[in-house]
């Protein structure tokens, strides 16, 4: 039996499908369509799921959409009723697009699903719509590791609900109580992410990521002015400071008043104001998504939490609920946000509409998430002589010794090996990695090869077995969501810093392994183990026994503004357009000083239809 799960038309859209049961593939439009955040109906990602699968359309007994639109159009209409007159710009520019488009979202859905029917079939299989929050917790606890669990959504708004309790047993989810729109811990975060000059629904990350550079100074302002946080964790926010109920903009001219002055424009300096917005907004966050776990520890005493939604996706306030040891385990979902709904809208089917037996895998079900497209070395040969790269392809032992080498060495290696990752993070297939050591690797690989904000920190992949010698943290994080302190023995002590703040923090050299090191000691985890990874586990395993460093650094393969590469034609563009040094592209290695110059040849690209 095979379902297929369906995320589009906000952010981030995607598809998965199931076989029995058993996540077979998951991929984001995105990583073929090279549209960062592509939010269109996902054709490509469709047509990969299928091909993984081995079927047509005519094989996949339904498809479920991961909320619903009606409930959305409900609260859309509501929303203007409830601010009117306020907001006429917004519903003029909205309402078209609905009753156009989303509003008859099941005739469109049929529509391009037909594309994928066979010749001459006319059969769509049925099709389920499952709630917003409820893909969301469906994609946190159906494939965790868990029998029973609480499970905490929190994102910036589905059709109505913005944060969600659900408790999971065995096969079923079912909901405990849930926040309303307008009040959004997510929408909250994102009204700081767009003063501060980032992009909501993709800059949220570097806001956090800044956040240690500030100082808390505005935390009583928010708390006074934006919000009414109760003990518990429930708030309400004061809508006389936002402007996304009625406007084309995240806040308006009295929160602009509060934080004295205008949202900062994109792309133009950075102050500390910035930054002490960023470590404001982001110490608030952890507050209530710590009160509110201490809350569903309380009434529910579960062992274990599972966690969904984009505000799941903020690994500092994760990794502060790990730290807090309410629960005896926690699981987030890898793809946290609207892409993870098509693995949860499936699951969904699956358990809860079919409800089919479950049995739990201990490791979790999400298979690294490594659930993207391969490529063969005949498939990698013929494009690698296409553009006339110069490549040498060498056995496995032979590989894993050179590139261990080439990392001590200070190179920059363009890392794609197997199956591309689902979600926001590279795991290691498509990764750009380098020297932990080397106190010069986070400016060289921000400037001069993400092309990106130098305070962005960058993540360390980490042996599991050896995460307790390197990191104040015992727990696994296989899918780089849970930050933790490096450990006191590989600091280095500071002095003279007083005079220093913001950016300037950054030139400090911290720890022994400075490149993972952020200005506060702190690090954003991945685990490699064998079972899920077996390459990367033995490459960061001979680095470590060339070098006594069991990590390496990890970004993802990608330059700013575009998705993570999919296919060798994507690293290999990437590679020439940056100061990589070396692409490993499974057993192919190709160095940067030997190639042809570049010819921007887009004929060859991989497309996933059916035949």
């Amino acid at each position: 039996m095979y379902i297929l799960g369906i995320s589009a038309f906000y952010h981030d859209s995607a598809a998965a499908i199931l076989r029995n049961g058993k996540l077979v593939a998951a991929a984001q439009e995105e990583r073929f369509t090279r549209k960062k955040h592509d939010s269109e109906f996902p054709f490509r990602a469709i047509g990969y799921c299928l091909q993984e699968a081995g079927i047509s359309l005519d094989g996949v007994d339904c498809v479920v959409f991961y909320d619903k639109p009606l409930l959305k159009f409900e609260r859309i209409i509501e929303t203007y009723f409830g601010f009117a007159p306020r907001g006429f710009e917004s519903f003029c520019a909205a309402i078209p697009i609905w009753i156009k488009e989303k509003i008859f979202l099941k005739q469109l859905l049929k529509k391009n699903l037909r594309q994928f029917a066979r010749q001459g079939s006319d059969r769509i299989p049925q099709l389920l719509f499952t709630t917003h929050h409820q893909s969301h917790a469906a994609s946190a606890f159906f494939p965790s590791p868990f029998e029973r669990a609480a499970v905490l959504c929190l994102d910036g708004v589905g059709e109505w609900v913005t944060t969600s309790l659900w408790l999971g047993k065995g096969n079923e989810l079912s909901p405990q109580w849930e926040l309303r729109f307008p009040h959004s811990l997510g929408l909250l975060y994102s009204a700081f992410t767009y003063y501060t000059g980032f992009k909501v629904n993709s800059g949220e990350y570097k806001v956090m990521g800044l956040a240690p550079y500030g100082q808390p100074k505005y935390v009583q302002q928010i708390m006074d002015n934006l919000i009414d946080l109760k003990d518990d964790g429930t708030f309400r926010l004061n809508m006389d400071y936002f402007n996304y109920t009625v406007g084309l903009t995240m806040t308006n001219d009295k929160f602009a008043a509060l934080f004295g002055g205008p949202p900062r424009q994109p792309e133009t300096l950075l102050t500390q104001k910035e930054m002490d917005l960023a470590r404001s907004v982001q110490e608030v966050t952890e507050e209530i998504v710590l009160r509110l776990c201490r809350t569903i520890h309380k009434e529910q005493q579960e062992e274990n939490l599972c966690l969904a939604g984009g505000v799941a996706l903020n690994c500092v306030a994760n990794g502060k609920v790990l730290r807090e040891n309410l629960f005896k385990d926690i699981w987030i979902q890898p793809a946290a946000g609207d892409a993870g709904g098509a693995v949860g809208a499936a699951y969904s089917a699956w358990y809860e509409y079919y409800q089919k037996p479950r049995t739990v895998n201990p490791q979790d079900s999400m298979e690294g998430a490594y659930l993207g497209p391969s490529y063969g070395p005949q498939e990698i040969r013929q494009y690698l002589d296409g553009v006339g790269a110069v490549y040498r392809e060498l056995p496995e032992e032979e590989l894993i010794a050179s590139v261990a080498e080439l990392i001590d060495q200070g190179n920059v290696i363009g890392w794609f090996q197997g199956r591309m990752e689902f979600g926001p993070r590279a795991l290691g297939a498509r990764s750009i990695i380098g020297d932990p050591r080397n106190p010069e690797m986070q400016t060289t690989m921000n400037l001069k090869i993400k092309f990106r904000e130098s305070f962005r920190p960058f993540a360390p992949s980490v042996l599991g077995e050896a995460i307790g010698s390197q990191f104040e943290m015992e727990h696994a994080s296989p899918y780089m969501l849970l930050v933790a302190p490096v450990k006191e023995e590989h600091r280095i002590a500071t002095s003279n810093t007083e005079h220093l703040f913001g950016i300037d923090l950054l030139k400090i050299k911290r720890s022994t392994i400075p490149a993972i090191t952020h200005v506060d000691y702190s690090a954003r985890i991945q685990t490699v183990h064998e079972q899920t990874n077996a390459r990367y586990h033995k490459l960061i395993s001979e680095f470590y026994r060339l070098t006594g460093c069991p990590l390496v650094v990890n970004t993802s393969f990608n330059v700013r503004g575009e998705p993570i590469v999919c296919s060798p034609g994507d690293a290999y563009k990437c590679f020439m357009r940056t100061a990589i040094d070396y692409l490993v592209v499974e057993n192919f290695v190709l160095k940067k000083d030997e190639q042809p110059v570049f010819d921007e040849d887009e004929s060859w690209k991989k497309e996933y239809v059916l035949d």
